[in-house]
């Protein structure tokens, strides 16, 4: 392999470069004595569906008293539209209490994570959960990400053409390296692990498709690749928030066709102005057969055009931004060899969370069930863990994940709800209807103490805040309104709080912003309200301007609309604060 190293682009363009298609050091670093990974690896490592993190709360004291890291791996599935079986959730809970940390959680883009797995244990955990037809491969890393899809079970169909559709993408976007296969779906008993031999390279300039990687070339993707597609009545995927969304364009009860979102992305930097969040933008109408076209010529000029300077500014919503919609089309039109139609006038009206018992077109039943955060576990209070493998093994319902990390259990026969139940009740679980909308409603990201990014607490606190919250609005009368809370222990925005009615952002140890008039739609980017509020002070400040807000609402005006009407001056000025 050639030394000379090209400096004109991020170092993690050098390692995928040299990495013969994400092979790298993995094989060998994966035998080491070593508890982790290289930094080399640790970037090659994503594209398999697994981060190198470290559990702050367990790290341990050297022999000269300094922390030493506790090294631990999350390791992801990749899952379509949310769409899998019973049996495939009940390996995944065997996985969590055999190598994880006893829980499972739900993503904000509907896939599954264990955490706590050591680096002895991720061949054969990987290895297993393939061998349920699920997979890791491209759960995270600079490629096409999980492909998001509305899950409801339904049967009707518009919603069995788009989750099809997030399938075919899913299918057509998947990393063709053998890599993958040649890394962990070896023999874990003989131990015997294949590793490719590392080729020459010249130096890095173009990066289009090969023989290998016909989509991705052996340089991917500048930056992750974020793909849904939605109903107009239900925007249950926060269609907007996506590099490429899909609005589905619904005529006489058929798809004619899908507004194509580009440009969507919820990660910025506080301290780096050039970085934002942003929605999606109306480009043009696909009709069906023009989609996986469409869509491979998005993002190859997002693969040849994208930043690979400066990773900070290097998704798509950059490169729109920089060259204005106009000429990103343009480029599109190009690589797609004809020119798109305009977009449809059709805009998303609203949004459903399926929670509770929905009737199928088939006569059978399915069954939205709220998970807080989406951790599944048993605890004193409530063994949802527990409850879950019962109804597996009981009713045997098809599974489908929520992008608000909840999970529907479907074809439950009529005869059976009552049996569903009486589970949930006997673990302890409340049912869905029994859950407050602003617990409801709400979502967190994992953050503190296992994932590398977070600077503050979100998933372990956003429950207590929620606590006090419910008493506050039960107090208002304003318990039954409808508004999403969203927490992050970082500006990174996995749990998306950009755009709902109430955001809030970590940004130091115990202090959040906290942003306002987004709104449940998901098609409006909310503001900043205030700035480093320490976690004691966010249910008083939310509930002076809920007061405000019922004080001097408009008819039918929801929380959010109500935020953005005011303006912050305003919002401000009501709780007696300065702007």
């Amino acid at each position: 392999m050639t030394d000379k190293k090209d400096t004109s682009v991020s170092p993690v363009e050098v390692f995928k470069h040299e990495s013969n298609y994400l092979s790298g050091d993995i094989p060998s670093e994966l035998v080491d004595e070593n508890d982790f990974f290289g930094k080399g690896s640790i970037q090659l490592l994503k594209h398999h569906g697994t981060y190198q993190q470290d559990h702050r709360d367990q790290r341990r004291r050297g022999e000269d008293g300094k922390s030493q890291k506790n090294y631990i791996f999350m390791v992801r599935s990749k899952i379509p539209a949310g769409m899998m079986t019973s049996d495939q959730l009940l390996a995944e809970m065997d996985l969590c209490d055999e190598v994880g940390n006893t829980t499972l959680r739900i993503t904000s883009r509907q896939g599954l994570q264990l955490h706590g797995v050591l680096k002895t244990d991720l061949a054969a955990t990987i290895q297993r959960i393939q061998q349920t037809q699920l997979t890791t491969l491209g759960a995270c890393g600079d490629i096409c990400r999980n492909v998001m899809c509305c899950p409801a079970p339904s049967g009707d169909p518009l919603h069995q053409q788009i989750q099809n559709l997030a399938q075919q993408l899913a299918a057509h976007f998947a990393p063709r390296s053998p890599a993958f296969h040649d890394i962990w779906l070896t023999d874990t008993e003989t131990g015997v692990r294949q590793q490719l031999p590392l080729e020459d390279t010249p130096e890095i300039s173009g990066y289009p498709g090969d023989d290998v990687e016909p989509i991705y070339g052996k340089q991917y993707l500048p930056r992750k690749f974020k793909i849904g597609i939605a109903l107009p009545d239900d925007n249950c995927i926060d269609v907007y928030t996506h590099d490429l969304g899909l609005v589905a364009v619904v005529r006489d009860g058929l798809i004619a066709g899908y507004n194509v979102l580009v440009g969507g992305g919820q990660g910025l930097t506080p301290s780096a102005k050039k970085t934002f969040a942003a929605l999606g933008q109306k480009m043009a109408f696909v009709t069906p057969d023009e989609v996986l076209d469409v869509a491979t010529a998005i993002v190859s000029v997002q693969r040849d055009h994208g930043n690979r300077v400066d990773r900070k500014v290097a998704r798509m919503k950059y490169l729109i931004h920089n060259w204005g919609l106009e000429k990103f089309r343009s480029t599109v039109e190009q690589y797609y060899g004809k020119p798109l139609a305009d977009p449809d006038p059709e805009e998303v009206v609203d949004f459903d969370d399926h929670m509770g018992w929905h009737k199928q077109a088939d006569g059978r039943w399915f069954y939205g069930l709220n998970v807080e955060n989406g951790r599944i576990r048993d605890t004193d209070q409530f063994r949802l863990k527990s409850a879950l493998r019962k109804i597996c093994h009981t009713l045997q319902p098809g599974i489908r994940l929520t992008a608000h990390q909840s999970i529907l259990l479907s074809d439950i026969e009529e005869s059976k709800r009552q049996t569903l139940e009486e589970i949930l009740r006997e673990h302890g679980v409340p049912l869905s209807e029994e859950i407050s909308n602003a617990r409801r409603w709400s979502m967190a990201c994992v953050a503190w103490p296992t994932c590398g990014l977070s600077i503050t607490e979100s998933e372990r606190v956003l429950p207590g805040m929620i606590d006090q919250l419910e008493s506050e609005l039960e107090r208002l009368g304003l318990a039954d309104e409808r508004f999403t809370i969203r927490m992050t222990g970082c500006p990174n925005g996995c749990a998306r709080p950009y755009n709902p009615d109430v955001g809030l952002v970590g940004r130091a140890k115990g202090k959040y912003t906290l942003y306002l008039g987004g709104r449940l739609l998901g098609n409006r980017l909310a503001f900043l309200h205030r700035d480093m509020v320490p976690a004691e002070e966010i249910v008083p400040s939310l509930v002076t301007i809920f007061e405000y807000f019922k004080q001097d609402r408009q008819e039918g005006e929801t929380f959010g609309d109500f935020c953005h009407r005011k303006g912050n001056d305003d919002l401000l000025a009501s709780a007696g604060r300065d702007s």
